[in-house]
């Protein structure tokens, strides 16, 4: 949690001794943000989502909406040329290892 703060991407409040307090909302937006970054987004594209998936004053209102956009867009399809790339590679050794099966017996 200290890493996301650290990161900018939570604000925890905090209570009168100093110790942070991680409210439902911010343990809802912590969720949100560890979906996201399994997917593979990059945090500075996190950074940006953010206030749009949670309605903040920004949400959709930037003009560099089309720019963030096509960031995303551009990020998803990389990750689905790698998806290609590593598909083939498992057909190949599916393919290999019936191959090796078949003059096993």
């Amino acid at each position: 949690m200290r890493h996301y703060e650290d990161e900018g991407l939570i604000v925890p409040g905090r209570f009168s001794n100093g110790f942070r307090d991680y409210c439902q909302s911010t343990i809802d937006r912590v969720h949100v943000i560890r979906t996201l970054l399994e997917s593979g987004l990059p945090v500075r594209l996190i950074k940006e989502l953010l206030p749009r998936l949670t309605g903040g004053a920004d949400a959709g209102t930037d003009a560099g909406c089309a720019e963030f956009l096509h960031e995303v867009q551009s990020y998803r399809d990389r990750l689905a040329a790698r998806i290609a790339v590593l598909s083939d590679q498992q057909a190949a050794l599916d393919t290999y290892l019936r191959e090796a099966r078949r003059t096993d017996l």
